[in-house]
């Protein structure tokens, strides 16, 4: 069921910066949130969530504007993507690139992680948008492109009108799909948006240099060799043919790490597979061994720093912590990364 997130009007609209993540804060990311104060002020925003994920149809009679600084970065990491439909109106998006422009049926994808200015623009009555709203590390698992600049995929691709429809389906479901389903659905929209992307890069002239083309190798050998708890940098750069150290500098062009890269994939995984599996059929100590990690206790004190939770607890077995063997020693924990604490404890 859908519910509302704030609803603001001439009475309250200036109080539109206490309001607009909800009553608890639970959605989007700090910044600064502002309504034109022009003629009628009615804005609304909906949200249904599923899982990570939340849908949010935000319609507004006046322009709306949102600014997310490095301060507010430093601030709270929330690492998050959106992904924007716009409906109505117009989206305006700059940062310290330029600015993009995106109008009805074309799709924006932001980043929290990158400072920008967006300005929902409405038309000669309002502005509506459908926009989903979903942890960066979840969207990467399906969209590789860089997500921290802001994506503009015009209209026209039947991939983005359908997975438009798809959206807008499982928002407006009253409580009739299961959460499986919509789930599903939410994959399958994403794939979609995917798809397009991935279809308007190959309309452009392929300008992929050789560190690109390297990094691409980086990635499937460590995508490959993940399960193996002795991955480590030189084995990567043995497997690939280059020296560790400009495996280092093809990393940094991700603005990554080793460790980082290896334990967030891990850890999302690990996740996903807990997400998506019986507890009867696999144990979660053959899931921790299956995504590489040396030991049970070493995984769900990984997990519960990530995410909250213990695995247990992730699962629903029954909420409390299972025994486990006693904790490895101790290895170094880096600063946080990416809107997730940088769990990622060195390897060695």
């Amino acid at each position: 069921m859908t519910e509302t997130l704030f609803a603001l009007d001439g009475r309250n609209y200036r109080d539109c910066q206490q309001v607009f993540r909800g009553a608890r804060d639970q959605e989007y990311y700090s910044g600064d949130f502002w309504v034109e104060d022009a003629g009628t002020v009615d804005v609304r925003s909906e949200r249904k969530a599923v899982g990570a994920m939340s849908i949010i149809r935000q319609r507004s009679a006046s322009n709306l504007f949102f600014r997310r600084s490095r301060q507010h970065i430093r601030e709270d990491a929330t690492d998050l993507s959106i992904l924007w439909f716009v409906r109505r109106g117009a989206l305006s998006y700059s940062d310290q690139f330029g600015g993009k422009l995106a109008r009805p049926g074309d799709l924006l994808v932001t980043r929290s992680m990158t400072p920008f200015l967006i300005e929902c623009r409405k038309d000669e009555d309002s502005h509506e948008s459908l926009h989903v709203t979903m942890p960066t590390h979840v969207l990467r698992s399906s969209i590789a492109q860089d997500l921290g600049a802001g994506l503009l995929v015009a209209g026209g691709r039947p991939e983005l009108a359908m997975a438009e429809r798809m959206l807008g389906e499982v928002f407006a479901d009253e409580g009739r799909l299961g959460e499986s389903s919509a789930r599903l659905l939410m994959d399958t929209a994403i794939g979609l948006v995917a798809n397009a992307m991935r279809a308007l890069c190959a309309l452009q002239p392929s300008r992929q240099s050789i560190a690109d083309r390297r990094l691409e190798e980086v990635l499937r050998f460590i995508e490959v060799h993940l399960s193996d708890p002795q991955l480590s940098t030189a084995m990567v750069a043995r497997g690939c043919g280059i020296s560790p150290r400009y495996l280092s500098f093809l990393l940094r062009l991700r603005e990554t790490s080793f460790s980082e890269l290896v334990w967030e994939q891990r850890l999302a995984k690990a996740k996903d597979w807990l997400g998506k599996s019986d507890p009867r059929d696999i144990s979660i100590s053959e899931i921790a061994y299956g995504v590489g990690f040396k030991s049970p206790a070493h995984f769900s004190r990984m997990f519960k720093r990530v995410f909250g939770l213990n695995p247990r607890e992730y699962r629903g077995e029954g909420g409390g912590v299972a025994a486990l063997p006693a904790p490895a020693a101790a290895r170094p924990v880096n600063e946080p990364f990416a809107g997730l604490p940088r769990a990622s404890l060195l390897l060695q």
